[in-house]
């Protein structure tokens, strides 16, 4: 049986600041959790109550300050290694965090943030999950505007959202040929309509830039399936509305899905079915793409459409494009058991699909249009194999560059993003592989960088001049009203996992 990750530890009193399982966003089945993950999960519990009971408070209310937050990572610490920078101090003094990682430091712009409004992602509707008696029910509440807005403004350092979208076609006009708007359009889990609402009501309710959005329009959205080829003028009518009418800031793609049902995905290097694409998107002046690759198994049929082997020609082809590769093209989640085995060499330390994107830079060094971004992919690893987290960042900055790595966290799945950005401060790779592998010790520069100037660069939003008008907004304000009055993070994980486990 399914259940919400925030259920699951209600029931069992967990309140820990960092998640100790993978979560399903309903891509697939969640797995339980290993024998490191429950002993990593009772010592935060354990720990946090000693460390409660001293400065007399509940253990709830003490693992959702920044010395619980320390205490999951000296934590991890004792479990997985020393792979995370947090002393003892931090345990029992929040000033002692502060000291070592002051509120503030980072400009922080997240490229992949999700709410979905209480709409599934497909699964909670699968024949399969009914022939196995497993009901999902939707929480509107949790996944949706409002608690996007808490979740990622109020209860994390988050100063900048890029809204995400997932893959749906939107339905441009009904049988009598009137345009459709709003909710009438579909377009599944987060449409292009409803990413560039929240995008207003956001910067309105700031006064100033807090967020940017996609486009969910790819170039098999809308396919004439009597002559099986694509049509042209439907996908570019779609273009329009999304860039004049919405105001889309950048396109979201996922190849290895099929929204038009032409029976296929798309690679990004199709000259034919892509490039018409590029040409129409750079007419409208939008340059940015951010692709969808690796984490294949969301489709069985279409996977392989998620490899970023596409990404070499249709790079060079547009150098004035930018691409950005979301979740550095992991192959496989590293919430499968055998993550380890299937999608790690041990001999050569790299990842499978990942290494083909480093390849990529390595045969093209002049080429800069291309960036890895970590959602998913380094939360994830930080989670389940922290000393692998080491070899993906060290991997990614010395191919890449740090000024090429973008900042995503794939959230609200993993509720508030506090716990990744927490992790990110604290990370940094070991003497023994930077000796072995040659990777560079992270600089507070180089996790700037990564934090959100990267991305600022990309979207054009100047950090120098806006980020001053932050602090004086009306959202910050907000904030410092909701923290004033005793407002914290309540630690909920909002995916879903085995009820058993």
């Amino acid at each position: 049986m399914w259940v919400p990750k925030w259920h699951r530890d209600e029931t069992k009193g967990v309140d820990s600041p960092v998640p100790t399982q993978a979560v399903s966003n309903e891509e697939f089945i969640p797995r339980p959790q290993n024998k490191q993950q429950k002993q990593w999960e009772t010592l935060i519990g354990d720990m946090a109550e000693e460390n409660s009971r001293k400065l007399g408070l509940t253990r709830r209310d003490y693992l959702r300050t920044s010395m619980g937050m320390a205490t999951a990572f000296l934590a991890s610490n004792m479990i997985y290694g020393p792979n995370w920078e947090v002393d003892g101090a931090e345990a029992l003094e929040p000033a002692a965090t502060e000291e070592k990682f002051p509120k503030g430091e980072y400009f922080v712009m997240d490229v992949q943030m999700h709410f979905t409004d209480g709409a599934s992602i497909g699964s909670r509707g699968a024949t399969f999950l009914d022939n196995i008696g497993v009901k999902l029910s939707n929480d509107p509440d949790a996944y949706g505007f409002k608690n996007f807005v808490k979740e990622i403004f109020f209860d994390s350092e988050t100063s900048v959202a890029v809204i995400s979208g997932v893959p749906g076609r939107e339905i441009n006009k009904n049988l009598a040929g009137k345009v459709l708007e709003g909710r009438d359009r579909n377009g599944g889990v987060l449409p292009s309509w409803l990413m560039s609402r929240a995008k207003k009501e956001l910067n309105d309710l700031a006064g100033s830039q807090r967020a940017f959005c996609q486009g969910n329009c790819a170039p098999n959205h809308y396919w004439n399936t009597k002559e099986n080829k694509p049509d042209f003028p439907a996908l570019f009518e779609q273009m329009e509305r999304e860039v004049k009418t919405y105001g889309i800031d950048s396109w979201k793609w996922y190849c290895h899905t099929d929204p038009g049902r032409s029976g296929n995905g798309f690679r990004m290097d199709d000259e034919k079915l892509a490039y018409p694409f590029y040409e129409k998107s750079k007419e409208m002046g939008l340059k940015v793409f951010s692709v969808h690759k690796g984490f294949a198994s969301q489709s069985r049929t279409l996977g392989h459409f998620a490899h970023p082997g596409d990404l070499e020609k249709a790079a060079k082809d547009h150098p004035d494009l930018t691409f950005i590769a979301y979740h550095s093209a992991l192959k496989h989640g590293p919430w499968e058991p055998e993550f380890k085995q299937k999608a790690f060499d041990p001999t050569t330390h790299d990842f499978a699909w990942h290494a083909d994107l480093m390849k990529i830079k390595q045969r093209n060094p002049e080429m800069n249009n291309v960036y890895p971004e970590i959602g998913s992919s380094f939360g994830l690893l930080a989670i389940m194999q922290p000393e692998l987290c080491q070899h993906l960042i060290g991997q990614n900055v010395k191919v890449y560059g740090s000024d090429h790595i973008i900042w995503g966290t794939d959230c609200l799945w993993w509720g508030s993003p506090q716990w990744v950005i927490d992790a990110m401060k604290r990370f940094q790779i070991s003497d023994r592989l930077c000796e072995e592998f040659g990777y560079k010790k992270l600089t507070k520069k180089d996790k700037a960088k990564i934090f959100g100037l990267n991305a600022a660069k990309i979207y054009g939003f100047d950090v120098k001049k806006k980020i001053n008008a932050l602090p004086a907004d009306s959202l910050s304000k907000l904030k410092t009203a909701y923290l004033d009055q005793g407002g914290q993070r309540d630690n909920a994980v909002y995916g879903w996992v085995r009820a058993d486990a």
